[in-house]
């Protein structure tokens, strides 16, 4: 994984979410705090999806291409729950 730019845009989405804090202590406007929600949500999911991104071209292709039929089954499985449970969010 790489775990620079993760980490830089953790850190980014951090400092975006002190932000919101720091709106809602303000009693700032509700459409602009939920906008900045929505950013932080949205900043999130591209992490989420570089980090599996990695996941998938490294983890997953080496159990795929191994010679484990249970740890081929098992990434899979791992790739399917993650789909399952964004789908309740």
């Amino acid at each position: 994984m790489d775990n620079e730019s993760t980490l830089r845009r953790l850190k980014i989405v951090e400092g975006h979410l002190r932000g919101v804090i720091r709106m809602v202590e303000e009693d700032t406007y509700c459409i602009d705090v939920i906008r900045q929600i929505q950013a932080i949500d949205a900043a999130l999911n591209k992490v989420s999806t570089q980090i599996l991104e990695n996941h998938l071209n490294s983890c997953v292709i080496t159990a795929i291409k191994g010679n484990d039929p249970k740890e081929r089954e098992r990434v899979l499985k791992e790739i399917t729950e993650v789909f399952e449970m964004s789908a309740k969010v």
